[in-house]
């Protein structure tokens, strides 16, 4: 007879596919963020391989560990969110914030434009706030932070007013009109260098209960059929009419309208076979550049797409105004 013991498995020192400049290559040193956040220890054991980690099925798990991440790396003295909405994983939203500040440098002679007079404009800022707390502590970029969840903008508010390094940072603004994303927001000569967005994935709340009862069961190796509370997030984050596609092509037909009010354009797509739409879309918008950028977590794929329809001239007049200033 084998015998079957659980044996130590040596992981690579640094995760494959993050970005370099990341703060979370490494496996995360629970002993250290415990020390940030106590509250963290009672859900920190041995896993099955005789490794510190926590059970990534268990919503309140997860955030507490992304308390003690952003306390330990981002400089918060506190975070939370209310229940029932979406608590992020913050690997992967700051391989956003590296990768897409990694292009602004490819049109700035490979330097990353850093500082607060660097605006983004992130849609859809949640009431976690992340893109925002990455960005001024990465950058020092300054954020307008969107929404249309009175609660979640209110929870963004919270999280700036508890902490130090984000107060005078971040203007939150209200969309009152879901079908505009950009109309509302975007103030006559007011300039934006990015936008950010992390789009609604799913088409209907149907197909994002089965997304979260697909993750759920994943996360913990067993067959999920009632989604946990707090876990998949409110509907405006998890899904919209059309899904994913309809809401950047949205993005994109609106953008066009805004061409002089921004640098660069952005938003996540997460699934590969929506590229083909999104690229006619923005050929449609008659965008001057696109660009595409592959990220990966664990086995995870998502993508950056990126566009401007600023010329070239009209780019340089762009970073020596704003960019280039003494």
């Amino acid at each position: 007879m084998i015998s079957m013991v659980n044996k130590k498995i040596e992981h690579p020192a640094v995760k494959p596919k993050i970005h370099p400049r990341s703060k979370h290559l490494g496996r995360y040193d629970f002993k250290l963020l415990i020390e940030r956040n106590p509250d963290l220890a009672p859900f920190v054991r041995n896993n099955a391989y005789n490794d510190l980690s926590i059970d990534f099925s268990n919503p309140d798990a997860v955030k507490m560990l992304n308390k003690a991440l952003l306390i330990y790396y981002y400089n918060l003295t506190d975070w939370d969110i209310p229940a029932h909405y979406l608590c992020p994983p913050i690997p992967g939203r700051a391989d956003y914030i590296h990768h897409i500040a990694e292009l602004l440098a490819t049109y700035n002679h490979g330097k990353i434009p850093i500082g607060q007079s660097i605006h983004c404009l992130d849609v859809g800022v949640g009431a976690s706030c992340i893109y925002p707390i990455i960005g001024i502590n990465e950058y020092g970029w300054t954020f307008t932070g969107t929404e249309t969840d009175q609660v979640a903008l209110q929870s963004a508010d919270k999280i700036i007013q508890s902490n130090a390094v984000l107060k005078g940072k971040i203007d939150l603004r209200l969309q009152t009109d879901a079908m505009d994303i950009f109309r509302g927001i975007i103030q006559p000569d007011e300039h934006f260098d990015l936008t950010i967005c992390n789009p609604p994935f799913h088409a209907s709340a149907a197909e994002a209960q089965a997304g979260t009862l697909r993750k759920l069961s994943n996360l913990s190796q067993q067959r999920i059929t009632k989604p946990t509370l707090n876990f998949g997030g409110k509907n405006s984050e998890l899904w919209c009419e059309g899904g994913e596609i309809r809401f950047v092509r949205t993005m994109i037909r609106q953008s066009r309208k805004f061409a002089s009010s921004c640098f660069l354009f952005s938003t996540l797509i997460s699934k590969k076979s929506n590229l083909r739409a999104v690229y006619g879309a923005l050929n449609q918008a008659e965008a001057i550049e696109v660009h595409t950028i592959e990220m990966g977590q664990g086995n995870k794929t998502s993508r950056i797409v990126a566009w401007t329809f600023l010329t070239p001239k009209q780019q340089n007049v762009w970073m020596e105004s704003r960019w280039m200033k003494k």
